[in-house]
C-alpha cells in the first residue's frame, strides 16, 4: 500500500513540474510569431513582444479562418500606472486546438491626444443631432416621430460604437447605451399637445409661437441630454488605434494520439449457482477511449468506456472454476471516470466463465464489477490529428 500511495504521489509531483506555462515571441517588425514554429496547443500560452514606443494598450484576437469575428477570443495587455516598460505580455487563456491553424490580429493603441479627442466628440454629436433632427418632427397635433423609442434608442447606441471603433475606454469599458434619463425624454414628446402649432415658429398668433417654440426647446433639450451622455463617458482619454498586424492561418503544434493503460484492483460478485453470494477481487489490466477531449470539454475528456481483463483466475468455495471466455481470463467493459489527475474509477460488467467441478459444464455469466486503478497514458501514432 505504501509503494502504491509513493507512485501516486510521484505522478501527481511530475505532472505538476511538466504543467510550466510555456511562452512566445512576437516580432512586429518582421510579423513573425514563435520564430516560424508552430504555437502550443491544448494547453495556455503567453505571447510576449517589444512594447513599440508611445503603445499602451494591446490587443488580440485569436479566430480559426472563415468564422465569424464575434467567435474570436480576444486577450488584451496595458500598462500599470505610469510604470515605464518596454515589453508586454498577453496570456492566452483558452488553449488551441492540436494541428489546427489560426488567424491571430493584433492591435496597437496609444492615448489620444486633446485634438483626437476633440475631434471624436464633435463628430459624435454633430451626428448624434443630426439623426433625432432627422427623425422628429413638429407637426400641427405634437411631434411626429418616424421610428419608435427603442429603435432611436438602439440606432442611437449604433451611432455611439460606430464612431468609437478605432479607439477604446481607457479603463476597458463599452459605451453602456443611453440611460433610462433618455428614455424618460423621448417618452415625453408623446404628451406634447401641438394641435395649433405650424411648422416653424412663426404662426399665425402669439399662441402657435409659444407651441413651436416649445416643441423645438423640447428636441433641443433630447440633443443636449444625449450629448451630456457621451461626452460623460469620453470624459477621459480614450486609447487610438495606431496599427493593426495580422498573421493569417498559423499553425498550432501536433500532439501525439495516446490511449490511457489501467493497472488496478476490481470487485465483482457471483450468485448463479453457488450457494451464496460470493465476490472475487483482483488486479486487472486494461485501456481506456475517452468520451471526448479534456482540454475542450472536462467532463467527457475524463470520462471514458474500459475494457480490459482482469489478470488471474478464480476459485469458489466450492471448487468451481472461474476463468473468462476467448483469452481464459475474465473480462471487463464498463464506463470509467478519472479522478485525481492519475486514478480512474470504473464500473460496469464482467463476462466470466464458470466451471462446475460436479457437473463438469461450462457457463458464460455476465456480471457487476467495479474497480479502482493507476491510469498512464500510452503514445500511439496511429493518428496525430485530435
Amino acid at each position: 500500500m505504501k509503494k502504491i500511495l509513493t507512485i501516486i504521489l510521484a505522478l501527481i509531483i511530475s505532472n505538476q513540474i511538466s504543467a510550466q506555462i510555456k511562452s512566445v515571441n512576437y516580432d512586429v517588425i518582421s510579423n513573425q510569431i514563435n520564430s516560424g514554429v508552430p504555437l502550443p496547443s491544448e494547453e495556455p500560452f503567453y505571447i510576449k513582444g517589444t512594447l513599440p514606443t508611445n503603445i499602451e494598450f494591446v490587443r488580440v484576437k485569436v479566430n480559426r479562418p472563415g468564422k465569424n469575428d464575434k467567435q474570436a477570443e480576444e486577450y488584451v495587455w496595458k500598462t500599470a500606472f505610469d510604470f515605464q516598460v518596454n515589453q508586454y505580455e498577453l496570456f492566452i487563456a483558452t488553449p488551441l486546438k492540436s494541428n489546427t491553424e489560426y488567424n491571430l490580429e493584433f492591435s496597437f493603441f496609444e492615448k489620444a491626444d486633446e485634438e483626437q479627442m476633440d475631434e471624436v466628440k464633435s463628430a459624435l454629436n454633430k451626428n448624434l443631432e443630426s439623426y433625432i433632427n432627422a427623425n422628429l418632427e413638429v407637426a400641427s397635433g405634437g411631434i411626429k416621430s418616424y421610428s419608435n423609442d427603442q429603435v432611436m434608442i438602439a440606432q442611437m447606441n449604433q451611432i455611439v460604437e460606430n464612431g468609437l471603433l478605432d479607439y477604446r475606454h481607457f479603463l476597458g469599458r463599452d459605451f453602456p447605451g443611453f440611460s433610462d434619463l433618455v428614455k424618460q425624454k423621448l417618452d415625453q414628446k408623446d404628451k406634447l399637445k401641438l394641435r395649433r402649432a405650424r411648422f416653424n415658429i412663426l404662426g399665425r398668433n402669439e399662441e402657435d409661437n409659444e407651441k413651436a417654440v416649445y416643441a423645438n426647446a423640447y428636441i433641443d433639450e433630447l440633443v443636449g441630454t444625449v450629448q451630456n451622455e457621451v461626452d460623460q463617458f469620453l470624459s477621459r482619454s480614450l486609447l487610438a488605434l495606431v496599427d493593426e498586424r495580422t498573421v493569417n492561418a498559423y499553425p498550432t503544434e501536433k500532439k501525439p494520439h495516446t490511449l490511457p493503460l489501467n493497472f488496478g484492483y476490481g470487485s465483482f460478485a457471483v450468485k448463479r449457482t453457488l450457494s451464496s453470494t460470493e465476490y472475487f477481487n483482483g488486479p486487472y489490466l486494461g485501456l481506456s477511449f475517452p468520451l471526448g477531449n479534456k482540454t475542450f470539454r472536462k467532463f467527457l475528456g475524463n470520462a471514458s468506456i474500459s475494457t480490459g481483463v482482469f489478470l488471474q483466475n478464480f476459485e469458489s468455495k466450492s471448487g468451481n472454476q472461474i476463468s473468462g471466455p476467448l483469452v481464459n481470463l475474465p473480462i471487463y467493459a464498463g464506463l470509467g471516470y478519472k479522478i485525481f489527475n492519475v486514478m480512474r474509477f470504473n464500473a460496469g460488467a464482467v463476462m466470466i466463465n464458470m466451471e462446475e467441478v460436479n457437473s463438469g459444464s461450462n457457463t458464460n455469466y455476465i456480471q457487476p464489477y467495479v474497480g479502482l486503478s493507476l491510469e498512464f497514458n500510452l503514445w500511439v501514432g496511429l493518428n496525430n490529428r485530435r
